[in-house]
């Protein structure tokens, strides 16, 4: 693999935005003017965060935090409307009271982002209905138990009360999100048949079981029995109080948990006669094509038309195609390429047993994958993640075959590491060849390594460290597969090389079926075809991603859009600087100000290839 790209398709990616000149020129200000106005923008940020957050209780647990912890957010549209209202007065406040010209290049950074993070908002408003309220990949009713459980820390009895307290909550915020799926539903918006059936799946896992019916014990029951014990076992409540906590507990599964979700059981089953069951993309909802361009726009921060980036997609999948000829001849396999697909995806070497030693398996060689790259990181990075990372299979209620890996950050401060989780139900869908990439990508030097540098870093306001913009993180994690290559012990057997360029293929096939189902009318099997045509990945996963494409529109392009031009940026660095380029110093440019919208990541790394360049020529 080539260490510097070049850009064909690319070249569609709009440039970043400079700022307009001055009709005259003004006097410079001064390091001390720059310092003192930077200075007092940081503390603002600092305050209206701290402000921000108080809309949203989840976000301080994931923070680590236990500021209202016996409450859940609020997502009615009068919540939605409030917070966007305060949003629109920050921005008027901050144009109102800091000087742009005065501030240092990061702090200019930091105003421009928070101007666009309200923008963004404020843009989404008339297409609140077009949103799937619920739908099978994250869905609030496999959201809500996956949060409890593995992200509301337990450590007193106060604890375990706010525990309580929000499992009533969570039936508030289920009623919620049903009373906008049924506006959306009487303006004729729907998901998907194939999405209310997964909720369906979801929901009665969620309350199968003890204590709501027969049967062991649900998750959500075994969880909170065991936090009881935990706190028992420590000393921090004794028995009658374990009773108590326990008895509490029993009471809101059964009067507020199982009779949110049997409400919400009710409802989509009475919905499912009047959903499409070979459907096609939002575009042919009300006000659906603008919206499609609302998500584009969102998604890849760029300008990019559908048109264009089915093209980029188009000119990718053609390339990366090529790449599997010469590898497939070169591993000597007779046969074209559908062929090479076809061995790749039944030869039963390339699979793990679909058993519980084959899952842990599956576990412990990703592990040691990501284990070989930690050694390595200090070589190509100078900013290190400080929290740990572990590999865990994705929690039974809501696993699904064939489903994507995804991670969860850890906290800010390290204490709670971050985790892969992988879908293990089917270990027929989850191939070899392609278990390194998944690892590089969802953990090092990929999504952990970025979300986790993002969220420890210094110097810049904290809402920084917790921004996200899909373009930057998932093009990072792309771009970290490909950076994998360049490292020592990586890739090593050309099955794995293969297991690279499928994923990468499977991220440009997402930019032609993406847009072929939002914006030329595709129905879901026309896009399982052109995924079987081009991808050796096994059908309960295709199936899964064209469903997952169909329910998030938008999101599936950002990958190589954003991968495209981390690349084009490196591409540009080692023109620029020749021996003077840095591969640590590129990548702590790119990480080193948490995510970014693509144009304001190009004109970090662009800020950063100049100052290299100066202090170059001063040396010379």
């Amino acid at each position: 693999m080539r260490s510097v790209l070049v850009v064909g398709s690319a070249a569609l990616i709009v440039a970043g935005c400079a700022l307009a000149p001055s009709s005259s020129t003004p006097a410079a200000p001064t390091a001390a003017q720059i310092e003192a106005e930077t200075q007092r923008i940081d503390a603002w940020f600092e305050a209206r965060y701290e402000e921000q957050l108080q809309f949203s209780p989840i976000q301080m647990t994931f923070l680590g935090r236990k500021d209202l912890y016996d409450q859940l957010d609020d997502l009615s549209i009068a919540a939605e409307d409030e917070q966007l209202a305060w949003q629109k007065a920050s921005v008027e406040q901050m144009e109102a009271q800091f000087d742009y010209a005065l501030l240092s290049e990061e702090a200019k950074r930091s105003y421009d982002i928070w101007k666009q993070q309200y923008e963004r908002a404020a843009a989404g408003v008339p297409f609140r209905a077009n949103r799937y309220a619920f739908q099978q990949m994250s869905g609030t009713q496999s959201f809500l138990p996956t949060f409890l459980i593995n992200f509301h820390r337990v450590d007193d009895a106060a604890d375990m009360r706010a525990y309580i307290a929000r499992i009533g909550e969570a039936q508030r915020a289920i009623d919620q999100l049903l009373v906008r799926a049924q506006g959306a539903a009487r303006l004729g918006i729907r998901p998907p048949r194939f999405a209310y059936e997964g909720v369906l799946d979801q929901s009665r896992k969620v309350i199968g079981g003890a204590p709501f019916e027969e049967g062991s014990d649900s998750a959500i029951w075994a969880d909170m029995q065991a936090e009881i014990a935990a706190l028992e076992e420590k000393g921090a409540i004794d028995a009658d109080t374990a009773d108590a906590l326990e008895a509490e507990s029993r009471a809101a599964l059964l009067e507020h948990f199982g009779p949110a979700y049997r409400k919400l059981i009710a409802w989509v089953e009475s919905e499912l006669p009047q959903t499409a069951v070979n459907p096609t993309g939002v575009s042919t909802h009300p006000n659906g094509e603008a919206y499609y361009a609302y998500r584009l726009k969102l998604m890849t921060t760029t300008d990019l038309t559908a048109e264009q980036i089915h093209e980029i997609g188009l000119a990718e999948v053609a390339r990366i195609r090529d790449e599997m000829i010469a590898l497939k001849q070169r591993v000597g396999f007779d046969g074209d390429l559908q062929a090479f697909f076809t061995f790749i995806a039944t030869d039963p070497r390339f699979k793990f047993p679909n058993t519980d030693e084959g899952r842990q398996a599956y576990i412990s060689a990703a592990t040691a994958a990501i284990d070989n790259i930690k050694k390595e990181l200090p070589n190509w990075f100078g900013l290190l993640p400080k929290a740990d990372l572990v590999v865990k299979r994705v929690e039974a209620f809501r696993e699904q075959d064939g489903a994507a890996q995804h991670y969860y950050p850890g906290t800010p401060d390290g204490s709670r590491p971050g985790v892969y989780y992988a879908h293990l139900s089917d270990m027929n869908a989850m191939p070899i060849p392609e278990l390194e990439v998944i690892a590089y990508h969802e953990g090092l030097p990929g999504h952990h390594m970025q979300i986790s540098i993002a969220q420890e870093l210094e110097g810049v306001p904290q809402f920084r460290t917790q921004a996200d913009f899909t373009a930057y993180t998932e093009g990072w994690g792309l771009y970290a597969e490909w950076l994998a290559k360049q490292m020592p012990n990586t890739y090593q057997d050309p099955y794995s090389d293969y297991g690279r360029l499928t994923s990468e293929m499977w991220r440009a096939v997402r930019l032609v079926v993406d847009t072929g189902l939002h914006a030329k009318g595709w129905t879901e099997q026309q896009a399982i075809e052109y995924f079987d045509a081009n991808t050796s990945i096994p059908a309960a996963a295709v199936q899964s991603e064209v469903r997952r494409y169909l329910v998030i529109p938008g999101q599936a392009t950002a990958y190589k859009i954003g991968m495209i031009k981390i690349q084009e940026l490196r591409a540009l660095a080692e023109a620029r600087l020749g021996e003077d380029f840095d591969i640590r110093g590129f990548h702590d440019a790119v990480l080193g100000g948490g995510a970014l919208p693509l144009d304001i990541l190009e004109r970090r790394v662009t800020q950063w290839i100049e100052t290299r360049e100066r202090t170059a020529a001063g040396t010379s």
